[in-house]
C-alpha cells in the first residue's frame, strides 16, 4: 500500500533524516539534476554531461535527419530522465492528486489506489498518445510490413527518446518505493515488477526490435490506462453506478490488446523477419536476426501475453465471487416476520380461552416486563 506524501509545515525533521529526505526529496532530486544541465553550460564538463543529457549513438552523418541506434551510453540517459520522472511524480501528487483526495474524502486504503492509479493514469495517458504518433507518424500501421524491413534500421528521435522514458519510468519507480513510504511486505513484490518492466523493455530494444516493441508498449498502455481509469471511477464512485461498467471495458480492452500483441509478435518475428535472416550473428553491427534469438523473443511476449490474460481472468472471477457473498447475506427481515408469526399464534390461542384466563395471561405477562 503506497502512503501519498504530504509535506507538514509544523514538523521540522532533522536535516538528513529519512523523514527530510521524503518530505523534500523532489527538490534534492531537482538539485541533482540541476547539477548535469550547469556541467553541460561549462566547456570544461560538457562532453561528459552531454552523454546524460542528449541521445547518444548518432548514425548519420552531419547536415542529415538524426537516426540512432541502441548503445551502453543509453543507460546514462536513463538515470538522468528517471531524475526529471522523479521530480514530475512528486509535482503531479502534491499539485493535483492530494488536492483532490483532501476535497473526495477517502479512506485510507481508497486513497491508496487513487494515488497509485493517479500517477500511472497521467503516465500510460502521455504514453498511449506519444506512441499512437509515432506509429502513424513512420507508418508501422497499416503499412505492417515495415516493423521488420530494413532491419536493423535506425531509430528517429522520437523512437528512442520515447524508449528511453519508458526505461526511465521503470527505474524512477524503486526509490519512489521508499519516497512514497511503501510497506516492507510489499517491496519486494513491487520491486521484482519493476525490474521485470524495465528488462522487457530494454531486452527487444538493445535487440533492435524497436519498431515492435513501439507497438507493443502501446497496446499494453492503452488497456492498462482504462484499467486504472476504472480504478479511479471505482474510488469515487460510491453507488457503483459506473465502476461494473468501467471495469467490463477495462477487461475487454486488456483481452483485445493482449490478442493484438500475440498477432503483431507472431507476424514480426515468425514470419516477417525470417525472409531477412542474418547468418551468423553479428552483434557489432546489432544484427540479432537469428532463429534462436527470434524464438527466444517470441517465446517471451507469449508467456508474458498468456500471464497477464490469466491475471485479467482470475480478477474477474475473484470479484464476481465477492459479488456472490454480498448478494448471499441473510437479510434481518426474516426474523421480524417469524417474531410476527409467534405474537399473532399467541394471539389466537388467547383468543379461544374464556375472559378470566386471558385476563390472567395479561397480567402474568406484564409482570414479567415488569421484572
Amino acid at each position: 500500500m503506497v502512503k501519498p506524501v504530504r509535506k507538514n509545515s509544523n514538523k521540522n525533521p532533522p536535516i538528513l533524516s529519512h523523514e527530510f529526505i521524503i518530505q523534500n526529496h523532489a527538490d534534492i532530486v531537482s538539485c541533482v539534476a540541476m547539477v548535469f544541465v550547469v556541467g553541460l553550460m561549462v566547456q570544461a564538463t560538457s562532453p561528459l554531461a552531454s552523454v546524460f543529457i542528449a541521445l547518444q549513438h548518432n548514425v548519420t552523418e552531419a547536415g542529415e535527419i538524426p537516426l540512432y541506434s541502441p548503445g551502453i551510453k543509453d543507460w546514462a540517459a536513463v538515470f538522468f530522465y528517471s531524475l526529471i520522472c522523479i521530480v514530475i511524480h512528486a509535482i503531479i501528487q502534491e499539485y493535483a492528486l492530494d488536492k483532490i483526495s483532501k476535497k473526495l474524502h477517502l479512506s485510507k486504503s481508497k486513497l491508496a489506489v487513487f494515488s497509485t492509479s493517479g500517477q500511472l493514469t497521467v503516465f500510460y495517458l502521455i504514453s498511449t498518445f506519444w506512441g499512437v504518433d509515432i506509429v502513424l507518424k513512420e507508418h508501422y500501421l497499416p503499412e505492417i510490413a515495415r516493423l521488420w524491413s530494413d532491419y536493423p534500421a535506425p531509430m528517429p528521435f522520437l523512437l528512442k527518446l520515447y524508449i528511453i522514458i519508458q526505461l526511465a519510468y521503470s527505474l524512477h519507480e524503486l526509490p519512489e518505493l521508499y519516497f512514497q513510504r511503501v510497506k516492507r511486505e510489499e517491496y519486494s513484490s513491487k520491486a521484482l515488477q519493476s525490474v521485470a518492466t524495465l528488462i522487457l523493455v530494454a531486452i527487444p530494444y538493445f535487440l533492435n526490435f524497436n519498431r515492435l516493441l513501439v507497438c507493443l508498449l502501446v497496446l499494453h498502455h492503452m488497456s492498462e490506462l482504462f484499467y486504472h481509469i476504472a480504478q479511479l471511477i471505482q474510488t469515487i464512485d460510491k453507488d457503483e453506478k459506473f465502476s461494473k461498467g468501467a471495469r467490463l471495458i477495462s477487461s475487454i480492452l486488456q483481452i483485445l490488446a493482449r490478442l493484438g500483441s500475440i498477432i503483431l509478435a507472431v507476424l514480426t518475428l515468425w514470419y516477417g523477419l525470417a525472409l531477412g535472416e542474418q547468418q551468423p550473428l553479428d552483434i557489432q553491427a546489432g544484427h540479432f536476426n537469428t532463429p534462436t534469438v527470434r524464438l527466444a523473443v517470441l517465446g517471451g511476449i507469449l508467456a508474458l501475453q498468456m500471464y497477464l490474460t490469466i491475471n485479467v481472468i482470475s480478477q474477474e472471477i475473484a470479484r464476481s465471487r465477492e459479488n456472490k457473498v454480498y448478494t448471499t447475506v441473510p437479510k434481518p427481515k426474516v426474523q421480524k416476520k417469524e417474531k410476527s408469526k409467534k405474537s399473532k399464534k399467541v394471539s389466537n390461542e388467547e383468543s379461544d380461552l374464556p375472559e378470566v384466563d386471558q385476563n390472567t395471561n395479561k397480567t402474568l405477562r406484564h409482570k414479567q416486563k415488569v421484572k
